[in-house]
């Protein structure tokens, strides 16, 4: 077991842990085991799955507009497939070229594989004769968190 789920004071889930962090946050308190590992202890502790935080933790920025642009986002988001052919993206393709004012947002870029992105070149897909098999959006917290 690597990663224990971490849940707000209200049960709304934050994000994962180590282990080792979620133990330290049993010994400072600021945590009590939520639901554990039946039969298996760490000291005096349960082996914990899911720890609650005691206090709420506010998370107003899981609600604004969403996350910054990024290649390891959009990568992310697109589960490391080209938006062109489906296989093994490595790089970051931009719709609308930057050459021709394209700029670096969620929606005006997919992931690509070399091949296509150097088919593709300075042109829009439609130039190049190509079809995007997916169309870009802007992600959520949540599901950047879950890939």
């Amino acid at each position: 077991m690597t990663a224990v789920l971490v849940l707000n004071a209200d049960l709304g889930p934050l994000h994962r842990v180590s282990l080792r962090h979620a133990i330290r946050m049993l010994l400072r308190e600021v945590a009590v085991v939520h639901e554990a590992e039946p039969d298996r202890l760490i000291g005096v502790y349960p082996l914990p799955r899911v720890v609650r935080l005691v206090s709420y933790v506010v998370t107003r920025w899981r609600f604004s507009g969403g996350p910054a642009w990024s290649r390891a986002g959009v990568h992310a988001r697109d589960g490391r497939r080209c938006g062109y052919c489906g296989a093994e993206a490595t790089t970051i393709d931009h719709i609308m070229p930057r050459s021709r004012g394209g700029r670096n947002s969620w929606k005006n870029t997919v992931a690509a594989c070399t091949g296509c992105n150097q088919r593709k070149g300075d042109r829009t897909p439609a130039e190049a004769g190509m079809v995007l098999r997916v169309k870009p959006s802007i992600p959520t917290w949540g599901a950047l968190v879950q890939r």
